[in-house]
């Protein structure tokens, strides 16, 4: 059965119906902001060009028809690189479908945010691969926002980092003495009886050095209280050199006096440590100025705890005796205590 021909009507009805599909697809596009596009990639033709655009940018009909064939020339240098790869990977069948987004030079000087999508179509089958069709959109709303809530975000971690830090030294403040650098009183207290319990618990020994700084007020009567702080920090970096790091807890309970908490450490070994601190306290010396220097000593008592123990506090209070007993024996040396 041969073919029939359309008639002029039928041939008018069809033109009249692309004329209104093309009027709403335009109408369609210009209400979502889209400014559609095509390339023909056998012929290098571009069928559509991207037009609305540049309106938008505040550029003229003719500075249009400069820049619309050369797009690339008003793209943000940093944004090219992207933007070819992008075109490179769909068209060699990397992507499915091309999306990029850069930034245009307007008219004024500033950069704004366009999205550009696509994808390569079939044309009736028979040129496959041959039209490249997208739309281009400005985004720079979005971007703006974006880069406002990335600075917040910034902020929000900067912040939160001062605040860590912060922390960090309000605990050490509350549980470090301002002078040396070593524990205080409370935190003392705190680790010691906390120890005394692990101890008792598990069957651990135990020991508590108390250090007494021999005839400090003679030091400060002598040389002032700026010497008698050097004097002080020198005795308790001493103190931190010879015991455990992160074991052994080193703290100042007040004035020239010092603790030594020594975990699973009975009172031969507290003993031979003391002795070899006193030691070297003894060989110390201190300079308080570019040509003095002095010599102190210092006095050690050691409790070790037992099963009648029951609190630090009670190992403090042997450990006060063991002291005083080094002090009457003529100072710069060790007393233990059983507790």
């Amino acid at each position: 059965m041969p073919a029939r021909c359309l008639t002029l009507v039928e041939i008018d009805t069809y033109m009249d119906e692309q004329d209104i599909y093309k009027e709403r697809l335009e109408l369609a596009l210009e209400a979502a902001g889209l400014d559609l596009w095509e390339n023909d990639l056998v012929t290098g033709d571009v069928p559509c060009k991207v037009t609305k655009i540049f309106t938008e940018l505040g550029y003229s009909a003719e500075e249009t028809s400069w820049y619309v064939d050369d797009l690339f020339s008003i793209i943000h240098p940093d944004d090219i690189p992207m933007l070819k790869t992008a075109i490179s990977e769909h068209l060699t069948g990397v992507t499915k479908q091309y999306r990029c987004e850069f930034r245009i030079r307007a008219k004024s000087g500033a950069w704004v945010w366009y999205a550009n999508y696509g994808k390569i179509m079939d044309r009736d089958g028979v040129n496959e691969g041959r039209r490249f069709i997208g739309v281009t959109f400005n985004i720079d709303d979005r971007k703006c926002k974006e880069d406002e809530l990335a600075q917040v975000n910034r902020k929000l971690i900067e912040q939160n980092a001062m605040l860590e830090s912060l922390n960090a030294t309000l605990q050490s403040l509350a549980t470090s003495d301002p002078l040396t650098g070593v524990a205080n009183r409370r935190k003392l207290m705190e680790v010691g009886a906390s120890e005394v319990q692990r101890a008792l618990r598990f069957g651990d020994p135990l020991s508590l050095l108390i250090v007494d700084i021999d005839l400090f007020k003679l030091v400060n009567d002598t040389w002032g209280h700026m010497t008698g702080d050097l004097v002080i920090c020198a005795i308790a970096e001493a103190c931190v050199q010879y015991v455990r790091s992160n074991i052994d807890i080193v703290g100042r309970i007040g004035g020239e006096e010092f603790a030594i908490i020594l975990p699973q450490t009975d009172g031969v070994i507290a003993s031979n440590l003391a002795e070899r601190l006193c030691q070297a306290v003894a060989g110390l010396q201190i300079a308080i100025n570019d040509a003095t220097s002095l010599n102190c000593t210092i006095s050690i008592g050691i409790a070790t705890l037992s099963a009648s123990s029951t609190s630090f506090k009670h190992l403090l209070i042997n450990a006060d005796k063991a002291l005083y007993q080094a002090k009457d024996a003529g100072r710069n040396c060790v007393r233990c205590v059983q507790s």
